[in-house]
């Protein structure tokens, strides 16, 4: 009997493509593209074919451990786990206060379901400080977005007549819906025009009209002569920021005092190019960009996103077809929209964006004798050990700890120096979703039914957290009771009865993941750990009616959330919101509905450009190493198992070949990197997409295996030093290197 088609998404990246899945023996045997998405449409890369290596790859974690005082682990049940780590917990917060409990994580790419239900049990403990990746790579871009118009912004990228693309590479990464029909189709069109900014001849470099190849970490200069041409020359929409802008005259300023030539002696591009593609954008019907890591991990990271920002909203390229948009949101991924930055951590005075620390921070708020000293650290589908700056020093910070607890489906790295690990069941063994729901003028939300029964003696994300707060005594039985008698009437009842609970005792707001999942819950069946959604639905609904209206889920009161709820549960993909481009102005959370563009400190930090050094290499570290290129093959560490690479399997430390020359190495020979923290030996290959002095190793690599760990673990040699000075983002795409032969 042939196996049915089951409905679900890729994990692999932020897109998250619909796919369908036949599963034999808890084999993921056949995956295709899901042509019902309404987002991807049936598309997918070749990643997703393989994801079987995540579901079956990895030696599973099927019981709770907890450390021996020898090191090693043993293994004990659930309960004790529970009991012990609530009662540590506890005597924590009791003893020094909830906010020496640090909470990192809360899913990757496509494991966001449990994140309603650790903020519940942040919110019991009393925890105040938190992170996850976003830190390390996006921070900056929030903090920008948040002064300038309060929200998330993307392009479109498939009508667009000019596209930006700046420290992105597309073609690998992806990003966007159908990313390579899309790029492809630009490509092959006469009347469009593709520009790159990127150091590297990446794949999608060589697709571009343009490509803007600056020397490493001198994206701003090359990004403030865009913005200087564009207003010397007069080629501002002076309508668009007059009427949508507020602040404008002292960046306009800024941009006049930029040496254009100057600057693009710095960057390394013609001046020339640098003019005819500034005009090239001025000219344009649509214009929109895109940034990503090869900025935002390099330097200047939260300038160059300020710049590159400027380029399309002195263009006027908002609110309409091909241009830039504002959209709607089904959950935040961080903490709002507003960027903050005003609130610091305790030890080292960082500041804290969107309410995440930065990871950067992380290891010394821990490993230091300060009395506000982070104690315990609550870890949650996430590897920090292997994917933050510096992870030795990560390491040494964990067994400074009072208490380490982490939940995942493998023994990672992180796991190994943790004082509890408790084994999750996988993306395909549970109900599950991501919250990068970033689409326009329709944007998709989709809720993952399980293929499996979960692995014997593992558990979803909602029931640990379930199980920890009622060790913890976080809610009365005398407030769930009649909400748990409200849910059996049905939605609308229990919908009255929540909120009217919720009103006269505002604590359970916080807690409400878990009130949800202790009393909705047992209503949905298998489906529990999906009751924390109705209140991110209703809340959906009621903070975005006309959006939500238009995509069908209409009525009075508490009904379209209910609708929305109830249509999610079917396990499909659903569109959400649906807007026009006009109704992306109503994302602008500003009471007059401009964008703020005057940002003092970035406007003084673009000033300073002129007097500032370019490059950060040494005598000792003369190369530029970029620590965690995308490759066709890699995907953070989320597959472990390294047969899922077909190429590249070792991940090659890629060198131009003047350089390999200099160093007389070739294809397959064996180099040593250097760097102020680390070294290690990798293999070479030699290629002319690089600049002199340029070298890369990809990111996922390095990773323990039963069948090896092939490749360099890119963080080894990488530094918490080398930071942004505003977000504290690491400068993983410019670490000083240096070669050296390997003896023998």
């Amino acid at each position: 009997m042939t196996a049915t088609w089951q409905k679900s998404a890729c994990i692999l990246c932020e897109c998250n493509c619909g796919i369908e899945v036949q599963v034999e023996d808890r084999r993921l045997v056949k995956i295709r593209g899901d042509k019902e998405h309404p987002s991807s449409a049936g598309y997918t890369c070749e990643k997703p074919l393989r994801l079987d290596r995540y579901q079956n790859g990895t030696p599973r974690l099927t019981s709770p451990l907890r450390r021996r005082a020898d090191g090693g682990y043993e293994e004990i049940d659930w309960d004790t786990a529970i009991t012990e780590i609530a009662a540590r917990l506890a005597a924590i917060r009791d003893e020094h206060g909830g906010d020496k409990i640090f909470f990192y994580g809360g899913g990757g790419q496509g494991n966001h379901l449990g994140a309603g239900y650790g903020q519940a049990l942040q919110a019991a403990l009393g925890v105040r400080y938190r992170s996850n990746a976003l830190a390390q790579e996006k921070t900056g871009e929030m903090y920008v977005d948040g002064r300038l118009y309060g929200g998330h912004t993307k392009g479109d990228f498939e009508h667009a007549e000019v596209v930006v693309f700046v420290g992105k590479n597309p073609w690998q990464s992806h990003s966007f819906p159908r990313t390579r029909p899309v790029l492809k189709e630009m490509a092959a069109d006469p009347g469009r025009c593709m520009v790159v900014i990127d150091p590297r001849r990446s794949e999608t470099a060589a697709m571009a009209d343009v490509h803007l190849q600056v020397r490493p970490g001198t994206d701003a200069w090359c990004l403030a002569a865009l913005g200087a041409v564009l207003v010397q020359e007069d080629l501002v929409d002076h309508a668009f920021v007059e009427e949508h802008t507020t602040g404008a005259e002292p960046v306009l300023a800024a941009y006049r005092a930029v040496d254009v030539t100057d600057y693009a002696e710095r960057c390394g591009v013609a001046e020339d190019l640098i003019r005819a593609t500034a005009r090239r954008i001025a000219s344009a019907e649509s214009a929109c960009t895109y940034e990503d890591l090869g900025i935002q991990q390099a330097p200047h990271s939260t300038l160059s996103s300020y710049l590159n920002k400027m380029l399309w909203i002195l263009t006027g390229n908002f609110a309409k077809k091909g241009g830039m948009f504002l959209h709607s949101t089904f959950a935040a991924l961080a903490g709002g929209g507003g960027g903050g930055g005003a609130k610091v951590t305790p030890v080292t005075g960082a500041r804290i964006i969107s309410g995440l620390v930065p990871c950067n921070s992380i290891a010394e708020e821990i490993d230091t004798d300060h009395p506000d000293r982070f104690r315990a650290l609550w870890l949650d589908s996430t590897n920090p050990a292997h994917s933050l700056a510096d992870s030795a020093g990560f390491r040494r910070a964990m067994r400074t700890l009072d208490l380490s607890v982490v939940i995942d489906i493998a023994m990672t790295e992180t796991a190994q120096e943790a004082d509890y690990v408790l084994p999750a069941a996988t993306q395909f063994e549970k109900w599950e979703c991501t919250f990068f729901n970033v689409d326009f003028p329709e944007n998709v939300f989709h809720l993952r039914a399980p293929l499996m029964d979960p692995l014997p003696g593992t558990l979803a994300e909602p029931e640990v957290y379930a199980r920890v707060l009622r060790a913890l005594d976080a809610v009365e039985e005398s407030t769930l009771a009649p909400l748990r008698t409200a849910a059996r009437a049905g939605l609308t009842s229990y919908a009255e009865a929540f909120f009217a609970a919720v009103t006269a005792d505002p604590r359970l707001m916080g807690l409400a993941g878990f009130v949800l999942h202790e009393t909705l819950g047992p209503t949905l069946g298998t489906a529990r750990g999906t009751a924390a959604l109705w209140g991110v639905a209703q809340l959906c609904a009621m903070n975005q009616p006309a959006s939500v209206a238009r995509a069908g889920f209409t009525g009075t009161g508490f009904e379209p959330g209910n609708a929305l709820f109830e249509r999610i549960l079917t396990g499909e993909a659903v569109v959400f919101t649906r807007d026009d481009h006009e109704q992306a102005w109503d994302y602008v959370r500003r009471p007059d509905r401009r964008f703020t563009l005057e940002i003092p400190e970035l406007i003084d930090r673009m000033r300073a450009l002129a007097d500032e050094p370019s490059s950060w290499t040494t005598t000792e570290f003369p190369y530029v190493l970029s620590a965690g290129e995308r490759r066709a093959f890699t995907a953070n560490t989320i597959i472990r198992d390294p047969s899922w690479r077909r190429r590249d399997a070792g991940g090659a430390l890629r060198i131009n070949p003047e350089d390999a020359g200099s160093l007389s190495v070739t294809d397959g020979d064996v180099l040593r990197v250097v760097t102020e923290a680390g070294s290690a030996v990798a293999t070479v290959e030699v290629t002319d997409s690089l600049q002199r002095g340029h070298v890369s190793l990809p990111n996922g690599l390095g990773i323990a295996h039963p069948d090896g760990t092939p490749g360099v673990a890119p963080n080894e040699l990488t530094s918490t030093r080398h930071r942004d000075w505003l977000a504290g983002t690491p400068w993983h795409k410019y670490v000083p290197a240096r070669l050296e032969p390997v003896a023998g």
